[in-house]
């Protein structure tokens, strides 16, 4: 009975080891490249020119977050929220960002060359003199977003002053 006892618990612990969310999220992980922040919240934080290339950032909220200058070079960003966040001057380059949301945030000379941007929320943001070139943007919310100086996504028309919702 005893050996039976014991391939029984053995068998427990290995079911248990096998559902427990082991490569989960870390979100007390300090910001470097490849940082696994899926699901987490980073509101109002500051990440100021921080290397979170490649980063896994599916569904986490950097709500009123200051990520001016950051390195978000292909990053896993899938429904990110960035809501009134600083990214003025970050490099987003072949980012995934579909189903995210910039709504108000500052994007000011932000780099999106070949971004993925399908669906993603920009209602009221700041893109003066973004570079967009080859972004995704199906389906996205422009709505009051200001590209004033943006380069369009056929990398060579530049978006005249005053382009609201759309480029001029």
């Amino acid at each position: 009975m005893s050996l039976l006892r014991a391939l029984t618990g053995g068998l427990l612990l290995g079911l248990a080891l096998a559902v427990s969310p082991a490569g989960a999220a870390d979100c007390t992980a300090p910001a470097a490249p490849g940082v696994d922040w899926q699901r987490c919240y980073m509101d109002g934080r500051t990440f100021i020119g921080h290397r979170l290339n490649g980063a896994r950032l599916r569904e986490t909220s950097f709500q009123r977050s200051d990520l001016s200058g950051a390195d978000l070079r292909r990053v896993d960003g899938y429904r990110v929220r960035f809501l009134s966040a600083r990214l003025a001057g970050a490099q987003m380059d072949g980012g995934i960002f579909n189903d995210a949301d910039f709504t108000k945030a500052d994007l000011n000379g932000v780099s999106l060359t070949g971004a993925d941007l399908r669906r993603a929320r920009f209602f009221h943001a700041t893109l003066r003199g973004a570079d967009l070139t080859n972004a995704k943007i199906s389906g996205a919310d422009l709505l009051g977003a200001d590209f004033s100086g943006a380069k369009w996504i056929d990398g060579s028309h530049i978006c005249a002053e005053g382009s609201l919702g759309q480029c001029n």
